[in-house]
């Protein structure tokens, strides 16, 4: 590393896909930049979550696809996995990843400091005292601080739910595995605990799913959750909605759960490990914050529209200050950030329009208001819907089980939301996220060209299924 400007623009603290992204963005507007990292470039979303994740699920899909082999006139036998090999791949993936952010930083002229970050007050902007992790001290006196520290899992403090790291894991240990569960026991429902849920049972472990609230998926549309839990159990998978883990004892290399049922009943539930995936909380401790006068709520900082927490030249972004907890929401609030800092006019961030994508098999994405919602809101709406078994290239790709969903408002046409559960559904909402910043009507919707055969294609049937002009069904 390279001495660093102490003087400079900007200080990005965090240099995940939040931090990362807002610097490069700062360095192309001409600001004089320096992230602080206490970690690996590339936060916890390249080297913990996001990119090794997705490493694993693709390993998943494609052990799962060798198991149905046959259906495709293909004979593979004797199918196995050697998980250590699964685990340094998705370590690599990582890896590699990082190393890319290395290079951008010293492409864009970035200093970077390696160390742990606290806040003071200064003259125009706090100032930024990091304790650097090769020894000693620094202290940059920037004009504007992003502050990019994103968040953790969250943890259950009670006696026997914590996380040990040998019986009871986060997804930390849940990605470097040095035994594969026969059973296991995952704790919560939402994309994170699903996408793990879904990786170990595609290589044989007996998973169990408990979700506190009444369906798993909470975020997503009513509907598209209740067809995940019908996908999910068709696949083996336990679960149990409205359900409680009351307790977790623990043995030599066992654990054995204490379950309250949604009818009140009791079960008792042997596992090999334990998954807590119960949401997470804003890396906001240790910070100076409160000192400095910024507000904090629920583990999260508060901000208006343009990322400012209230306090000069301090600004957020990203997982730290609050939902959706999504790389790309992070990535796009720095780029507004900075932009405004840099005394442009940007548009705020429009939570409406951020696609969210969870990884599992099948894949579930959305967009927009769901059903339930618009309703909420007092609109007069229009819904499509069209499965996957009307569609070509899904049944040629033996992937028949899916389903889109549209919900347009039925006074203007305006696209509200798109909810979708299938194969590659994650590729395919950007296509609705696209019409909806572009504030594309049914109409045009209608008239677009649709590729076939593609999955796509249900895309436009849904469409025209919300006017009564559905075509293959």
């Amino acid at each position: 590393m390279t001495e660093a400007n102490t003087s400079p623009d900007l200080v990005v603290i965090g240099s995940g896909p939040g931090g990362y992204v807002a610097a490069i963005r700062a360095r192309q507007l001409g600001l004089s930049v320096t992230i602080v990292e206490r970690d690996s470039l590339g936060g916890i979303c390249l080297n913990w979550g996001c990119i090794p994740t997705k490493a694993l699920l693709r390993t998943a899909d494609v052990y799962d696809n060798f198991q149905h082999a046959a259906a495709f006139g293909l004979a593979a036998d004797n199918i196995r996995f050697d998980l250590d090999a699964v685990v340094k791949r998705s370590r690599k993936v990582a890896g590699q990843l990082s190393g890319g952010v290395k290079f951008l930083m010293k492409k864009n002229k970035i200093d970077v400091v390696e160390g742990n970050a606290t806040l003071e007050r200064g003259a125009h902007a706090p100032n930024v005292r990091v304790a650097l992790k090769a020894g000693g001290e620094t202290i940059l006196t920037p004009k504007n601080v992003i502050l990019a520290t994103g968040a953790r899992a969250r943890t259950i403090p009670t006696a026997g739910l914590e996380p040990d790291g040998k019986l009871i894991w986060t997804y930390r240990e849940a990605m470097v595995p040095a035994v594969f569960p026969k059973r296991l026991l995952v704790i919560g429902s939402g994309a994170i605990g699903i996408e793990f849920a879904s990786f170990y049972k595609a290589l044989g472990s007996d998973v169990t799913v408990v979700e506190a609230v009444d369906r798993i998926l909470s975020a997503e549309d009513p509907e598209i959750s209740a067809a995940a839990h019908k996908a999910f159990t068709k696949r083996g998978i336990r679960i149990h909605t409205a359900a409680q883990v009351q307790g977790l004892t623990k043995a030599a290399d066992t654990v054995t759960a204490s379950l309250k049922l949604a009818d009140g009943k009791q079960q008792s539930l042997e596992v090999d490990r334990v998954i807590l995936a119960i949401g997470i909380v804003g890396n906001v401790e240790n910070l100076g914050l409160e000192a400095l006068g910024a507000k904090i709520e629920k583990t999260h900082v508060l901000t208006d529209q343009f990322g400012a927490t209230g306090v000069p030249g301090l600004y957020a972004i990203g997982d730290v200050t609050g939902p959706p907890w999504l790389a790309h929401k992070a990535s796009h609030e720095g780029i507004v950030v900075v932009e405004a800092i840099a005394g442009g006019h940007p548009h705020p961030l429009n939570v409406n329009r951020i696609p969210g994508c969870t990884y599992s098999s099948p894949q579930i994405a959305s967009v927009g208001l769901s059903e339930d919602r618009a309703i909420a809101q007092g609109r007069k709406i229009r819904v499509g819907r069209f499965p996957f078994t009307g569609n070509g290239k899904a049944i040629a790709l033996g992937e028949p089980d899916g389903l889109v969903k549209t919900v347009f408002d039925a006074e203007t046409g305006e696209l509200l939301g798109a909810h979708m559960i299938g194969a590659e559904v994650t590729e395919l909402i950007q296509g609705y996220a696209i019409a909806m910043s572009l504030e594309t009507t049914e109409a045009q919707l209608m008239e677009t060209i649709f590729p076939h055969p593609t999955i796509s294609e249900t895309m436009h049937e849904a469409v025209l299924d919300a006017y009564g002009r559905v075509l293959h069904m």
